[in-house]
Order: structure tokens, then C-alpha cells, then sequence
């Protein structure tokens, strides 16, 4: 069974930034260590991506997101993270700890896949049931 690693915009946009920092150099070793693992990201991952592109164009940039997005699986919005992200979201919103919906999104995704969020933003540590890590620590 392969474990599923869904990267969020942070991690993603560390990697574009810098292909030999820290977060590489930690994909590959989870690579290494587990050759069946699963690298993804959300569909909202990309669209925050890409606005960053379109806001602040570089070619440099772009042919460094085309090189990440290459090497990794988007997963699209489905309709079972419906009920996810609603529950998400109102136990957030019940407990006083709300987050920002393309976060919620993202972590919705990523419980219905089952799949660990790679993040450096430790808000979602705030979310029940999420599997978290952070490369950049």
C-alpha cells in the first residue's frame, strides 16, 4: 500500500524557488525511503501557484513551476470533499480556530485521500484528523 504526500502551496513554491533547498532535499529522501509513495497536490494548490505567476510574471518562475507541476499528480476537486470540508469547517468555526477557505479546501482534500499535507503553515495543525508535516523544519 502507497502512502499519498499532497504538497501545499508553500512547499511547492519553496521547491520552484530553490530545486536543491530543504524541501527537495527532503522529497527526494522520502523518495528514496519509500520508492511507492504518491507526490500530489491539489487543484487549489495550482490555482494559488498560478495566480502568483500571473500577479508577478518571470520566465524563470514559470519554467520552474512547469518543472515541479511535471514530477507531481494534481488532484481535482470531487464531490466527496463536500461533506469534509463542511464538517472542517464548522468544527473550526465552533472552536474559535477558523482557516481561510483554499486552506480548508486543501485539507479537506487531503483526509478524503487519506494523504499526510506537507506544509510549513502550522494553522493546520489546528485540524482534526489531518496527517502533518513539515519539510521546511
Amino acid at each position: 500500500m502507497s502512502s499519498t504526500y499532497l504538497l501545499d502551496t508553500n512547499i511547492v513554491s519553496h521547491m520552484m524557488m530553490d530545486g536543491d533547498g530543504m524541501a527537495a532535499r527532503r522529497a527526494m529522501q522520502v523518495l528514496r525511503e519509500q520508492p511507492d509513495i504518491d507526490l500530489c497536490t491539489s487543484i487549489v494548490v495550482q490555482c494559488e501557484l498560478l495566480y502568483g505567476l500571473h500577479k508577478r510574471p518571470s520566465p524563470r518562475l514559470q519554467r520552474a513551476y512547469e518543472l515541479q507541476m511535471r514530477g507531481l499528480k494534481v488532484i481535482s476537486m470531487d464531490e466527496a470533499d463536500g461533506p469534509v470540508y463542511a464538517q472542517l469547517r464548522n468544527t473550526l468555526e465552533s472552536s474559535g480556530t477558523p482557516l481561510g477557505p483554499n486552506d480548508l479546501l486543501i485539507a479537506a482534500q487531503a483526509i478524503r485521500c487519506d494523504a499526510t499535507l506537507v506544509s510549513a503553515d502550522m494553522a493546520f495543525a489546528r485540524v482534526p484528523g489531518l496527517k502533518l508535516q513539515n519539510w521546511l523544519a
